[in-house]
């Protein structure tokens, strides 16, 4: 079920608020957390019914194997080795349930590839939010062996993992974030602003995805296509494909992600941020604290530093840079183009901690609005070379389409339609003029920081939402036009991953 589509909107979304407002309204406020329990699932199981049994099979073995990690069964705590061949043996069988159903074919067409043999794994469909959900739990085990899980009720960690807002394409939240939320004593207490931020974000968001990036997509997806079919696009062609996809897919992510922490606000819980205006990053570093934030905090906190992060000098740290890159590309997708991808960020994240061991040499002199401008234009070029590999179907499509952006497929003459050099042009304004979402309602705090003390709000108060007739008149409208909007649902192309 997608947040665009109509049995969303006018059927799951109310009967779920009503129920939690029905609960709240009573006093049953126990009630609150089951109710939302059985909602996700339900929600889960609209996409295909069977694998239900896949993410509830998930959640008790997680659930399970981590209370006896953590020694909350009501025994003594598991000897120290004990403790650590159970978390290893509960973080291998995550990875492999997702290596399975993920990377199973990718691993034995590349064998076939270099041994000429005919394996085969048979038809296998990608369970939804596999990724997500397996990353949040062995998250939730290391955690556990580390001593900061303590306990919670089964049916809280249940909502911890399946919570419907961030069930399918995040944030990858965290425990300590979500469950003393739905510990607290006031959970399913409904307070009417709550619903109002969250349908301002929720509207915000919708707007996004249907009015900007699905509109988007008609300039990229053709180009995409060619190339894939082997066809070398003309320059003016292949730039504003690659632009198109970069843009689309910008507002495609933040519009999920705001819908997300819209959604969850509605029931009085604040998600953790995803989406900080990346694209006016001014360093490779700085892309990676705004682009899909929590799962550069994963990469960070589960991978990176257990890796041995800085800590053992600069070759080692670079080795680790790349390392974990090359696997959060392969998290993205089982392909060639997602390990690309995933090296031209870890390389340049290399050069970016080389660049600043320098201490800003040779380039220190500059002014400083001069240097945020090379460094966000030399950022936001590296980031559109990256997408051509994440967008691509294949290595020769990605090369095509590389050879069309240097020319070699021709100039491409204009055609004499300028509605998508129109729209690049608004898209590009929006992102790098406007506030964004947790700008413009920073007053009410929509969500938890990812990375504590990094969002500013915006500088003109006016833009800022407050609970007035004209904002409400103004979010409404929002909302209105987004849904009036809706042609065929389209799939978040976050999804996929």
């Amino acid at each position: 079920m997608l947040f665009n589509s109509y049995d969303f909107l006018f059927f799951f979304l109310p009967l779920t608020w009503a129920g939690f407002f029905a609960i709240g309204h009573l006093g049953k406020l126990r009630l609150a957390v089951p109710w939302l329990v059985v909602a996700s699932l339900a929600f889960y199981a609209w996409w295909n019914p069977p694998y239900v049994v896949l993410i509830v099979a998930s959640i008790g073995f997680n659930y399970t194997l981590g209370s006896w990690i953590a020694g909350r069964d009501g025994r003594p705590p598991a000897r120290e080795r004990g403790r650590r061949l159970a978390l290893a043996f509960g973080v291998g069988a995550n990875l492999a349930a997702l290596g399975y159903f993920k990377y199973a074919g990718f691993l034995l067409e590349n064998v076939n590839a270099v041994f000429g043999s005919s394996l085969s794994v048979g038809p296998l469909v990608l369970p939804l939010a596999i990724s997500f959900f397996t990353f949040q739990q062995i998250a939730y085990l290391v955690d556990a062996w580390r001593g900061e899980a303590p306990g919670h009720r089964l049916l809280d960690y249940c909502l911890f993992v399946c919570f419907f807002p961030q069930l399918i394409a995040g944030p990858i939240v965290l425990h300590r974030e979500m469950l003393p939320q739905f510990r607290d004593r006031r959970f399913g207490d409904v307070e009417p602003s709550h619903l109002a931020v969250g349908l301002a974000a929720f509207g915000i968001g919708l707007f996004k995805k249907v009015l900007i990036a699905d509109s988007l997509a008609p300039y990229a997806n053709p180009v995409f296509a060619g190339a894939d079919a082997g066809h070398v696009p003309g320059m003016l062609q292949a730039w504003t494909g690659v632009l198109a996809y970069t843009f689309q897919l910008y507002f495609d992510f933040s519009g999920y992600s705001d819908m997300a922490i819209g959604l969850a606000r509605m029931f009085g819980v604040r998600l953790a941020l995803n989406f900080d205006s990346p694209y006016k990053a001014t360093s490779l570093i700085d892309f990676w604290r705004r682009w899909h934030m929590t799962l550069s905090r994963f990469l960070r906190d589960y991978l990176y530093i257990p890796l041995g992060g800085n800590r053992k000098g600069t070759a080692a740290r670079y080795r680790n840079l790349l390392v974990t890159m090359l696997l959060g590309g392969l998290w993205h997708g089982a392909g060639w183009t997602f390990v690309v991808w995933g090296a031209l960020h870890g390389i340049g994240l290399m050069a970016n901690h080389f660049y600043r061991r320098l201490a800003g040499a040779p380039f220190a002199a500059w002014p400083r609005p001069v240097r945020r401008l090379a460094g966000g234009t030399l950022t936001f070029s590296w980031v559109v070379l990256g997408w051509v590999f994440f967008r691509a179907g294949s290595l020769s499509g990605a090369l095509d389409l590389l050879a069309g952006l240097c020319g070699m497929g021709g100039s491409g003459a204009p055609t004499g339609d300028l509605v998508p050099l129109v729209a690049l042009a608004a898209a590009g304004a929006v992102v790098w003029l406007a506030p964004n979402t947790q700008q413009i309602l920073w007053d009410h705090a929509p969500a938890l920081e990812t990375y504590p003390g990094e969002i500013r709000p915006w500088h003109r108060t006016w833009l800022r939402w407050q609970p007035t007739t004209a904002w409400a008149i103004a979010s409404t409208a929002l909302l209105l036009v987004a849904v009036d909007s809706l042609a065929r649902p389209t799939v978040f192309l976050y999804f996929q991953f």
